[in-house]
């Protein structure tokens, strides 16, 4: 399967819609989950493209199908530390595990790094999300410590582990 990263499209907006609405999906992430309507999700798009100065939010794509299978971003961008936070999320379990997370990560960082000129790529993960820690490994972010109990998910509190990458610890 080969990808390719797009910008978001109004269009795409109610499927991401129907991702952050599947608790399933949110468990893996930092944020909490809550119930999200699509006019919501509509909104936080409008605002993005009228001001996309500090964030790069692309759609991870099928080549063959143009199927949209997930997201990743760059938010937070601070231009005189050079410095962003990573995000991504793919969509259906049926898309995971099948090289779009790393392709989308890999692609970002290029994009981060040779495009924006930016200095370092961060990220939070869930400790016990072991899958996602082991892809960032692989993408070559490095651990750099942990929030103990940092968020409440599911009657629990979780830690969260800071993972950074630096230009130069990035190979093409």
């Amino acid at each position: 399967m080969s990808y390719k990263l797009r910008d978001l499209r109004k269009e795409d907006m109610a499927v991401i819609n129907e991702w952050r609405n599947d608790p399933e999906l949110i468990e893996n992430v930092c944020a909490p989950f809550r119930f999200i309507n699509l006019e919501t999700d509509e909104i936080w798009f409008n605002r993005y493209m009228s001001s996309k100065s500090n964030a790069v939010r692309c759609g991870i794509v099928e080549c063959e199908s143009d199927r949209l299978i997930g997201c990743v971003y760059l938010l937070d961008i601070d231009w005189v530390a050079r410095c962003a936070e990573l995000g991504i999320m793919i969509g259906s379990p049926l898309d995971r595990g099948r090289g779009g997370g790393k392709f989308a990560i890999t692609a970002i960082l290029k994009h981060a790094f040779l495009d924006l000129n930016l200095h370092r790529v961060q990220l939070e993960v869930l400790t016990e999300n072991i899958r996602a820690h082991s892809l960032y490994k692989k993408c070559g972010f490095r651990d750099e410590g942990e929030k103990r109990q940092a968020v409440y998910k599911n009657g629990r509190y979780l830690d969260i582990t800071f993972m950074g990458i630096l230009k130069t610890e990035y190979t093409i």
